[in-house]
């Protein structure tokens, strides 16, 4: 039997009545729980860290970095001010605007419900409103144009070209892929009109994954998508939502798939499933994969390839939300790595020498990154003057072309939701009303389905 060790006290929320409550990071053994108690509802506890890299290892310390423009006062606290609030510790890295309800798959994970009795489109001048907000909070920001699924939409290449002339440079559609597949036509027109990338849902390389989670086979429209793109020098990357029992065994599959589909595939960006939106009952630690687990998975399924040791904790958001690599893929099929090893030891992780890393600085990094690295490589590119270096200019030119991110990130619902780690998050979506909101606050939903964000402001595109 483990001992229990309180490791650390931190605030989340009721699954039932989503009251805030003191919280508990309770360690046995390798593995971490967060536990807390509502005066009418019980007590919960729920995994969220099991074994190494250890929780404590992992985690980082940053310098806040607070919204330059706060479009809501603190009145009621954390996660109930958003918008975002004067106290919230990170500026937007990604922005994610909602073009559509609608959807042509009506998955059970779906972060937002879609599909259904969708409400009517926001029309361009409301999302013209919503670009324009992300302006006067500091933008331009790195731009998601999500869902639903946009691609229902006729006119979003002209969504696309509209934040291009705003000044975003960089504009990813996330999607589930079925109108790529199909529609040679919207692809080149969405290339014309200024796409940066696609975030494909991407869960597997075998169909019974996909009747699982997406309810019909679906790995040839995925296969056929990614050649549009490719055709069209958009830049992909494969997005699957990892469930234990359903597609864990297949992650090592997944990057196979991804290497052998570069450079249109530029990385792998893993999401363990977490419990809102349609999902019809509460989970138990058995339906929870954590962060770790997708680290070793990706270990033993490569042969070692892909090393534990390679991956390290972000330098935007909280480190306890997200992991990351970046390789190189060589002629010769090896992947050589890019960064160092994630120091290790010390409550912070970095030994006695840490200090606290700026939180403005890791999110102009990321956005710089995932605009730099996530997009098609230009094809054509003049050869640079001076000496050759050999191998080394061998090595520049693939990183190039064949520049390969793996990471993953793990959302929060109402059973894993640490208020510090809210605090934190860089991923933010614009709500109808123009508040400026994080993923995980937007997307929480009750054990019943209600929410505290999604659905409960009309469009205000002033």
């Amino acid at each position: 039997m483990n001992l229990e060790h309180v490791h650390s006290v931190t605030d989340s929320v009721c699954p039932e009545c989503l009251t805030r409550l003191t919280a508990q990071r309770v360690r046995r053994g390798g593995d971490v729980f967060l536990r807390k108690t509502c005066p009418e509802h019980g007590t919960f506890e729920t995994i969220i860290w099991r074994g190494s890299p250890t929780f404590t290892s992992w985690a980082r310390p940053k310098r806040p970095a607070y919204p330059q423009n706060p479009f809501t006062e603190i009145e009621a606290g954390c996660p109930y001010d958003c918008g975002l609030c004067p106290d919230h510790r990170q500026q937007t890295c990604t922005a994610l605007l909602e073009v559509t309800q609608r959807c042509n798959l009506g998955c059970p994970v779906c972060f937002a419900s879609s599909g259904g009795d969708a409400p009517p489109d926001p029309g361009l001048d409301v999302i013209e409103g919503w670009y324009r907000r992300l302006l006067e909070a500091g933008g331009p920001y790195n731009v998601q144009l999500s869902g639903g699924e946009p691609t229902l939409r006729d006119d979003l290449p002209e969504i696309v070209r509209m934040g291009r002339a705003l000044g975003f440079e960089f504009i990813q559609v996330n999607t589930n892929g079925l109108r790529f597949a199909a529609d040679p036509d919207y692809v080149a027109a969405l290339a014309d009109a200024g796409l940066s990338s696609a975030f494909l849902q991407f869960d597997g390389t075998e169909d019974d994954i996909y009747r699982t989670i997406r309810g019909r086979d679906l790995f040839s429209r995925k296969v056929a998508a990614i050649e549009a793109c490719a055709r069209h020098n958009i830049g992909v990357i494969l997005v699957p939502t990892v469930i234990p029992g359903v597609n864990l065994h297949n992650l090592g599959a997944i990057i196979d798939f991804a290497l052998a589909h570069m450079p249109t595939v530029r990385g792998v960006h893993f999401q363990p499933v977490s419990y809102f939106g349609r999902y019809p009952q509460p989970p138990t630690d058995a339906d929870r994969v954590t962060i770790p687990e997708v680290i070793r998975a990706l270990e033993q399924q490569t042969d070692g390839r892909l090393s534990a040791d390679h991956f390290q904790p972000p330098g935007c958001e909280n480190a306890l939300c997200s992991f990351h690599a970046n390789y190189v893929l060589m002629a010769d099929g090896t992947l050589h790595t890019w960064g160092g090893k994630p120091k290790t030891g010390g409550n912070c992780g970095c030994g006695t020498e840490c200090q606290p890393e700026s939180a403005a600085e890791g999110a102009e990094k990321a956005r710089a990154f995932v605009a730099q690295k996530w997009i098609a490589p230009q094809q054509d590119t003049p050869p640079q003057d001076g000496p050759s270096l050999g191998e080394w200019d061998a090595f520049l030119e693939r990183a190039r072309t064949h520049a390969f991110s793996v990471s993953g990130m793990a959302f929060q619902d109402a059973w894993t939701l640490d208020l510090e780690r809210l605090a934190d998050c860089c991923i933010h979506i614009v709500s109808p009303d123009g508040r400026i909101i994080p993923f995980c606050a937007y997307n929480l939903t009750s054990r019943e389905g209600k929410a505290l964000y999604r659905g409960q402001y009309a469009s205000d595109p002033a």
